[in-house]
């Protein structure tokens, strides 16, 4: 388990339970999911952080998937809103980058990317990503499966 404390903050790692999760999103009015959802959502991560407060009560989370060797993407960083701009957000971030870095091999490449809400490019940006699409890069696409 890797700690670390930041003004009160307890940052955990693979330690959110399928409770918790569930909680947090719907804290944020994120889409509800299964409980079996949730389940292999934690389960297959390859690391799933956790920022706790002074009573060990989940305040943000913040998950890496992907292959580990060229790409991953940051998923499901959420903070509780009353917790919102206290810099739980960027602790949580700062956590899944370094385990990122701490997956690439030395002189190689490796993709990190994420797929942020509408208004929250700002925040990524000040911590290294590049929205797009650039001259270069196309936009980031998606497909929703799903039961009609």
């Amino acid at each position: 388990m890797y700690q670390s404390d930041y003004k009160m903050i307890t940052i955990k790692t693979n330690e959110i339970t399928v409770e918790q999760y569930l909680d947090i999103r719907s804290a944020v009015h994120w889409r509800e999911l299964t409980r079996t959802q949730a389940g292999l959502a934690l389960e297959h991560s390859l690391i799933v952080v956790g920022a706790y407060d002074e009573n060990d009560h989940l305040i943000g989370m913040g998950r890496i998937v992907g292959d580990g060797a060229v790409i991953c993407y940051v998923q499901d960083l959420i903070v509780r809103p009353e917790y919102q701009r206290k810099q739980v957000g960027s602790k949580v971030l700062g956590t899944l980058i370094e385990y990122v870095e701490s997956l690439r091999e030395e002189g190689s490449c490796m993709m990190l990317c994420l797929m942020c809400a509408k208004g929250r490019e700002p925040f990524y940006e000040k911590h290294g990503f590049i929205a797009r699409p650039t001259s270069e890069l196309g936009p980031g696409m998606i497909q929703y499966l799903r039961d009609c």
